[in-house]
């Protein structure tokens, strides 16, 4: 259930937004059913405008919905780069995480938004900041096989071989995933093929049982020990 508000805030009908609030008295900062304001519809939309007037009237950068996503997060998910701009300068903290802990620039890197990447890394956002999985952005470029993002948080500082709560460094994520070309762009980086998660699993043993055949020849080709075990043997 949404307002008229969120309506025109998600059409990026300017004129109309600034008329219902000022002539409808309507409420910058109301919540639809699932929490979201019509801050958050306008960064969904791309609605950099509707966004100018919504802070214009002091709406609440720091608003969150059901899964404690801001306005912000969202903007980094669609790709919003206008809205982002818009809202960094009034946030208290830019790193901020939603329920899962992700910030925006794990959304920006799932989603697999170069240039709001590259935006959000100008701005300081921590590159190797972890999601209560501890999962970092990498991990998450890697899983999408983005390789244009992954250089990008590598050269902004990424730790290429830190690993989540199952133990999982980038490389195994992107060689469960078959990412074959993330795969040779994180060992050019520098990632241990060697690194084992919780289970003992070498990136090639997690392409092996994902049947990649082609990521398990690439850790063949760099010298890989193909009878190397995991802790099962």
């Amino acid at each position: 259930k949404r307002s008229p508000l969120h309506a025109a805030a998600f059409m990026g009908d300017a004129d109309i937004v600034q008329l219902l609030l000022d002539k409808g008295k309507a409420r910058v900062n109301i919540k639809d059913t699932l929490w979201l304001s019509p801050l958050h519809r306008a960064c969904a939309a791309q609605a950099d405008e509707v966004v100018s007037v919504l802070l214009a009237e002091s709406a609440d950068v720091n608003a969150r919905d059901k899964s404690w996503r801001t306005a912000f997060h969202v903007a980094a998910s669609n790709n919003a780069c206008a809205c982002a701009e818009l809202i960094l300068p009034k946030l208290t903290n830019i790193n901020i995480s939603d329920r899962a802990g992700r910030t925006s620039l794990h959304h920006a890197c799932n989603a697999g938004h170069l240039s709001m990447v590259d935006l959000l890394l100008q701005n300081g956002l921590n590159v190797n900041t972890n999601d209560k999985r501890e999962r970092r952005p990498l991990h998450w470029a890697a899983y999408k096989g983005n390789v244009e993002i992954v250089e990008a948080l590598a050269n902004a500082g990424a730790e290429v071989n830190a690993r989540d709560k199952d133990g999982m460094s980038a490389l195994h994520v992107a060689s469960a995933a078959g990412n074959l070309s993330v795969v040779s762009a994180l060992i050019e980086i520098g990632a241990s093929i060697n690194s084992r998660n919780l289970a003992g699993n070498t990136p090639a043993h997690t392409a092996a049982l994902n049947g990649h055949v082609d990521a398990l020849e690439e850790f063949l080709s760099t010298g890989f020990d193909i009878g190397s075990t995991n802790y099962a043997g």
